[in-house]
C-alpha cells in the first residue's frame, strides 16, 4: 500500500505542479509577482525562497495555490501599490494568467494521451457483431458497421460506453453509422438487461483497435483528450442533474484506492502495463482539474474569470474587497465538500 501511495502523491504532484505552473509562468511573462508557489494546502512542509518566489511543499494533498502580489486587493500600508501587483495589471493579464492553469492541465493531458495512444494505439468503434434480439439487431446493424455518431460525434469506442454508463433511464439513442461507404441513420432505444443491471443498445466487441504511429500520435492523441474533457463535462452534468450518488464521487483517499485497484489488475502485464496504466489516470485527472477549475464557482479559477469577464463588459472592476468576500466563502464551502468527499471514501472504504 506504500507504494500505491506515493504513486498516487507523484501523479498528483505532477498535475498540481502543471495547473500551478501555467499560473506561474504566465504571471512572470505578465509582470505580476508571485509570493509563493504551493503545492498541496495545510502546514507547510518544506520550502525554500529564491527570488522573490517561495516554494512550498504542504501537508494535504488536496490542490496547490500560485499566490500573487495584491491578489488579496490589499495595498501597502503607505497606500501605494505594490511593484507587481496583480490587481494593477491589465484585465487581460489577468485573465491570461489565470485561464492559464487549467490550460496547461490540457496540455499536459494531451502529452500523455500521445504517449498512451503509442503504446496502446485506438479504439475505432467498428461493430464486431450485435446481440440477438436487441436494439440494434432489430435496426438492422451488423458487423462491420462503423459508428460516427451516438448522440453526438464520436471518434473512439470508449464514447459509446461513457454513454450508456450515464444513460439509467434507456433514453433513446441517436446513431449514425457507416457500411460499406455509405451513411445510415436510426435511433436505438436501449433495451434493460437484468443481468448486466443496465440498459444495452445491442453492441458487441465495438472496439476495433489500430497502432498510432507518425502523425496518428497527435490524432488519436486528440481524441484520447477530447473523450476525457466529454467525460468530465458529462460527468459534472450528470452531478448536477441528480443522476449520480455520493458513492460515484472520489476524493484523493478514493482515487489513491482506485490507482491501487488499477496497479493491482496490470501488475501480472509487467511494469510497462503498469506504468502506462498510471499515465492514464494521470491524464483523466489533470482534465479532471481542468475541467473542475474552470467551473464558474467562487474561489475557482472559473469563478474569477467570470469576474473579469463581467469587468470587461462593465469597463471598470467589481471593488476587489467584495470579491476577495465572495471567494473566501467559496472557499470554505469547497473546503466543507473536500472533507464530506474524504469522509465518504473512508466510510466507503471501510464499509
Amino acid at each position: 500500500m506504500i507504494g500505491t501511495i506515493v504513486i498516487f502523491l507523484l501523479i498528483f504532484f505532477v498535475i498540481v505542479m502543471g495547473h500551478e505552473l501555467g499560473h506561474f509562468l504566465l504571471a512572470k511573462a505578465n509582470g505580476i509577482r508571485v509570493n509563493e508557489f504551493a503545492v498541496g494546502m495545510g502546514p507547510k512542509v518544506a520550502g525554500f525562497k529564491k527570488g522573490e518566489t517561495e516554494y512550498v511543499l504542504r501537508l494535504l494533498p488536496l490542490g496547490g495555490a500560485c499566490m500573487f502580489e495584491g491578489e488579496d486587493g490589499l495595498q501597502s500600508a503607505d497606500g501605494k501599490a505594490q511593484e507587481g501587483n496583480f490587481q494593477n495589471a491589465s484585465v487581460w493579464a489577468r485573465i491570461s494568467t489565470v485561464a492559464a492553469g487549467p490550460i496547461f492541465n490540457f496540455i499536459l493531458a494531451f502529452l500523455f494521451a500521445i504517449a498512451i495512444a503509442g503504446y496502446a494505439g485506438a479504439d475505432l468503434p467498428v461493430l464486431g457483431d450485435v446481440i440477438e434480439g436487441s436494439a440494434a439487431e432489430a435496426a438492422g446493424m451488423q458487423a462491420g458497421d462503423r459508428i460516427l455518431k451516438f448522440n453526438s460525434k464520436i471518434r473512439l469506442a470508449r464514447e459509446i460506453q461513457l454513454e450508456m454508463a450515464l444513460n439509467r433511464d434507456g433514453s433513446p439513442v441517436e446513431v449514425e453509422y457507416e457500411r460499406d461507404g455509405q451513411k445510415y441513420q436510426t435511433t436505438l432505444t436501449p433495451i434493460y438487461d437484468e443481468e448486466e443491471g443496465r440498459y444495452l443498445v445491442g453492441f458487441m466487441n465495438y472496439a476495433y483497435y489500430v497502432e498510432a504511429k507518425g502523425f496518428d500520435l497527435l490524432k488519436y492523441g486528440w481524441y484520447q483528450l477530447r473523450f476525457c474533457v466529454k467525460n468530465s463535462l458529462m460527468s459534472v452534468g450528470s452531478l448536477v442533474q441528480g443522476n449520480l450518488t455520493r458513492d460515484d464521487v472520489a476524493g484523493p483517499v478514493g482515487m489513491a484506492q482506485i490507482v491501487n485497484e488499477v496497479k493491482e489488475q496490470a501488475a501480472p502485464g509487467g511494469p510497462l502495463l503498469v506504468f502506462m496504466n498510471m499515465v492514464n489516470i494521470a491524464m483523466l485527472l489533470s482534465v479532471s482539474l481542468g475541467v473542475m477549475n474552470l467551473l464558474p464557482l467562487p474561489a475557482l479559477d472559473g469563478g474569477r474569470l467570470l469576474f473579469m469577464l463581467v469587468e470587461v463588459v462593465r469597463g471598470k472592476p467589481i471593488p476587489p474587497e467584495k470579491e476577495g468576500i465572495i471567494h473566501f466563502a467559496g472557499f470554505v464551502v469547497l473546503m466543507i465538500f473536500m472533507v464530506f468527499v474524504m469522509f465518504n471514501d473512508i466510510q466507503r472504504i471501510l464499509g
